[in-house]
This record gives C-alpha cells, sequence and structure tokens, in this order.
C-alpha cells in the first residue's frame, strides 16, 4: 500500500477518494500521502463504513458499489487497494474509473494476485471435498481471475497519458504458523467459502484448510510462517 501512494506524482492534490475503502485503514495512508486533500472514502459494506467513520471520524464516508459509483465530480486521485478483484469486466470498469479522473490526475491500483498460490489452491479444494460441496459451487467464482500486467497495461494506455505497473511478491511472517494464515484470510480471500455455511460446517471447513495450509507451508524454526503473497500493482495517469 505504501509502496503504490510512494508512485503517485500527481501534484497538486486537491481531492481524493478510496473506493473499497473497508474500515479506512488505506484512507488514513491515503490522507497521511497527501494531508492537503479533500479525501473521502466508500465501500458497500455497511459495517465497514460504520467502522471507518470511528476511525476517521472528520472524514466523509459513504456506502456505495463501485461497479455503480456515478460522483458529481472529479477527483485528482482515486485509490482503489485490495477492491477490484472482487469486479468483474476490468475492461469497462478501469476506463469507467480513468473518466472519473481530473485532467493530470492518477488511478492507484492494488490487487491480490494469488489465486495460484497455495492458499487459495487448498481453499477450493476444500471446498469441493466435503458435505459443504454444493453450497460452495460458486465460491471459486467471487473473484475475478487477473489479466497479466501486459493487458493492463494496453488498456490503461488508451485512457491515459502514463502507466506504471509492476508485480510484487511480498514475503509475510506470520508469528502463528498455519493458524496465522487462516486468520489472515479469513476477512478476505476465505470469505466467499466461509459465508455460505453454517457455524459447525464453518468451523469444519477451516479445520480442514488449516490442516491443509499446514502442509503446505512449513513452519520456520521459531514456528512461524513465511506466507508469499504476489501482488498486481498500477498506477495511471489521465
Amino acid at each position: 500500500m505504501i509502496d503504490l501512494l510512494a508512485h503517485i506524482a500527481t501534484r497538486p492534490v486537491r481531492s481524493a477518494i478510496d473506493i473499497g475503502c473497508g474500515p479506512g485503514n488505506s484512507t488514513e495512508l491515503l490522507q497521511a500521502r497527501f494531508p492537503d486533500a479533500v479525501v473521502a472514502g466508500m465501500d458497500s459494506s455497511a459495517d465497514m463504513i460504520a467502522a471507518a467513520r470511528v476511525r476517521m471520524p472528520g472524514t466523509d464516508f459513504a456506502i456505495a458499489d463501485i461497479s455503480d459509483w456515478h460522483p458529481a465530480a472529479s477527483f485528482d486521485v482515486i485509490l482503489a487497494n485490495a477492491a477490484l478483484q472482487w469486479l468483474p469486466d476490468h475492461a469497462a470498469l478501469l476506463p469507467a474509473l480513468m473518466a472519473r479522473l481530473a485532467p493530470g490526475g492518477s488511478l492507484a491500483v492494488q490487487m491480490p494476485d494469488n489465486l495460484d498460490e497455495a492458499t487459495h489452491r487448498i481453499m477450493r479444494e476444500v471446498a469441493a471435498d466435503g458435505p459443504w460441496a454444493a453450497k460452495l459451487a460458486d465460491a471459486t467464482a467471487a473473484r475475478t481471475p487477473l489479466h497479466d500486467a501486459g493487458w493492463y497495461y494496453r488498456l490503461l494506455a488508451e485512457h491515459g497519458t502514463a502507466v506504471d505497473i509492476w508485480r510484487t511478491v511480498y514475503h509475510h511472517r506470520l508469528a502463528e504458523g498455519a493458524a496465522g494464515v487462516v486468520e489472515w484470510l479469513k476477512g478476505t480471500g476465505l470469505r466467499p467459502f466461509l459465508d455460505p455455511l453454517d457455524g459447525e460446517e464453518r468451523a469444519a471447513y477451516l479445520r480442514q484448510y488449516q490442516a491443509a495450509v499446514a502442509q503446505a507451508y512449513p513452519p520456520l524454526p521459531d514456528g512461524a510462517v513465511l506466507l508469499p503473497f504476489p501482488r498486481l500493482l498500477m498506477v495511471a495517469v489521465r
């Protein structure tokens, strides 16, 4: 996230918005990066917006859907941190977001690119191998598979004056081992697999998932796990 914000060269930034802001942690970083800007946030989850309003009480947060977002004014910076991977049709979505920038404004996007990692492969395998298989038949389609960097570069270059795009594998040390991996993913990648299940099913799914994760990610000597996490990042200037 800090790497992404550091690549935004737009100046001055008078207005900025964090779309898919969650509980406001990324909005805080956006405000810190551009302290003189009027910063806003939006998310489709009422619970997330409630948490964001507590976190940043002086900031304008709204409940809204990115795919049906029609702001009254343009922005100097639009930030989408770990949000657009949940939405389909990037060929239409990204140009629409670029159109909501002021001239010279920047669209900054970070998306997890980890659907082929063991963490997510195991999610799909456990979903298909249990009494919950019918309930989870659609879970694997919840996230949009990403295109490669070249595809995004070509798309954004058609609608902007400059594009900076890169892929980074971050390695996160999780002191709790496999249990830490599960906790890390409960609020993100695991959500489509857990939400359709009842309490007992959810607990059983997580036990089976954690056991497989422990096999895929052997612990370090101190019991921690080093979790590779690929991310695709891009900044496009209108």
